[in-house]
């Protein structure tokens, strides 16, 4: 087979892998890629497919896996409001169930309570277990009075 009917087979299925994103196209692309090579250097048809068959059993056994437990991985950073959860913060005044206000990371933030219950005075410390928009879900780092 030429090796341009390879090439063909690889866009054709990049294509498909651009539009899937399931990482099993893209790999067989990658081997129909192995294949074109072996069909240029002008190895017959039998090595060109046993080169496309070891090619594509290795990227699907070996990389594809390694690549979706990757892409499964939480960031290591977080960026935006995300990395103000886990932050300590100042109450500025009273947090209840409804309303509030807290320094975090310098910048006053509207805030509430997680329990309910709780009023949160002024002065006490307070960790941010959530960001609803622009209100900051907190609750008490020490035990309330």
């Amino acid at each position: 087979m030429p090796w341009f009917v390879w090439l063909l087979a690889a866009g054709v299925l990049g294509a498909a892998e651009f539009f899937t994103l399931t990482l099993a196209f893209g790999l067989l692309a990658g081997a129909a890629v192995v294949a074109a090579v072996v069909a240029g250097v002008g190895i017959d048809v039998v090595g060109q497919f046993v080169a496309f068959g070891v090619a594509a059993t290795a990227g699907l056994v070996l990389v594809r896996p390694f690549a979706l437990r990757h892409l499964a991985q939480q960031p290591l950073t977080r960026e935006g409001s995300d990395a103000l959860i886990g932050r300590r913060a100042e109450v500025m005044q009273e947090v209840t169930a409804t309303h509030g206000l807290i320094k975090l990371s310098g910048e006053e933030w509207s805030a509430r309570a997680l329990d309910e219950s709780l009023v949160i005075p002024v002065g006490a410390l307070v960790d941010v277990m959530e960001i609803e928009g622009a209100t900051a879900v907190v609750y008490p780092r020490e035990l309330l009075p």
